[in-house]
């Protein structure tokens, strides 16, 4: 039998409507402080998407017919370039622009001139592009040389972690060098979040650097690795201590990273802290713990685990 009895779903809907309006004003609340993760007054913050999409095309610039855009040829590359950078600018410059007023908003004398340290930011990157890649070139050879399992450069390009995150930490470190804000740190941590490797912008890096596998390793803001240096999956190139001022802040800006010199290698796990020198040429083994500086052509290496027999009708 079928029943014809009708619902009164009116007080049923209310009751949502209350409770969603009481959920949203004591959300509305949380904002009102103005401090925190929030960001709803004055210029707009720079947008992530956006930068991730520059951060592509640079890529494309840097290593063309690699993505997402149409493949080019020999004969018309220029011109595809010239078009590619033509968007860049229009792109970054706004982006740029958004963080310089940010961060002018929150000084307390400010004489920004928005749009020259825009121009200038800008400019700066670009006319790094021929030298990033150049030196780009001298990282992938380097991942050739020192990976017996590569088959081709054009493999590295494609599939390797550690040439995308050296790649965009590239581009990142000419814009954090010209003081853009926020925008670098958006590039490099972009690049963590594809590949494992997190590399602040503000580390110098040299030519010829491989970073193999990749995964888990960390490169301090003021670390310093010179040429030819070859690092593998969990190293951290950290700080040793933190050191506070007399309000028991963090004191920022000091050099507290390591300085690796040319033709280092350092295997996994090993973690080299604080403000000390690798001399050239040197060797750290997987899993040292180091804190202190060693001469040129040293190679160092953790105390290996000790292992007993145990023989037949041995007691455990």
């Amino acid at each position: 039998m079928r029943n014809n009895q009708k619902h009164d779903f009116s007080n049923q809907e209310a009751e949502p409507a209350i409770e969603l309006g009481d959920i949203a004003r004591r959300i509305g609340d949380t904002y009102s402080d103005g401090v925190g993760v929030n960001h709803v007054d004055g210029d707009n913050l720079p947008r992530r998407s956006e930068v991730v999409a520059i951060t592509g095309k640079l890529l494309e610039v840097v290593f063309p017919g690699f993505d997402n855009r149409p493949q080019s040829r020999r004969d018309t590359v220029g011109k595809d370039v010239a078009e590619l950078l033509k968007e860049i600018y229009s792109e970054l410059f706004d982006q740029i622009c958004r963080a310089i007023r940010y961060s002018c908003k929150k000084e307390v004398v400010c004489q920004c001139g928005v749009m020259k340290r825009t121009n200038r930011a800008v400019f700066a990157l670009l006319n790094a592009l021929p030298e990033i890649r150049e030196t780009m070139k001298a990282d992938v050879a380097a991942a050739y040389a020192g990976d017996p399992a590569a088959t081709s450069y054009d493999e590295i390009i494609l599939s390797y972690p550690g040439i995308k995150a050296i790649t965009i930490q590239r581009f990142a470190h000419v814009l954090y060098a010209s003081g853009t804000p926020l925008i670098p740190r958006m590039m490099t941590e972009h690049a963590h979040s594809l590949t494992g490797i997190d590399i602040h912008p503000g580390a110098k890096l040299g030519k010829g650097v491989f970073i193999d596998h990749g995964t888990g390793v960390v490169i301090g803001e003021t670390a310093v690795i010179g040429d030819n240096v070859r690092i593998y999956q969990g190293v951290t190139l950290g700080a040793g201590n933190f050191p506070k001022d007399a309000c028991g802040m963090l004191i920022k800006g000091n050099k507290r990273h390591p300085t690796i010199g040319s033709n280092v290698t350092i295997y996994s796990g090993a973690s080299v802290l604080g403000d000390i020198t690798i001399g050239d040429n040197s060797v750290i083994g997987g899993n040292v713990w180091l804190t202190e500086s060693l001469p040129r052509g040293t190679k160092i290496t953790a105390r290996p685990p000790e292992h007993r027999m145990k023989f037949s009708g041995e007691r455990s």
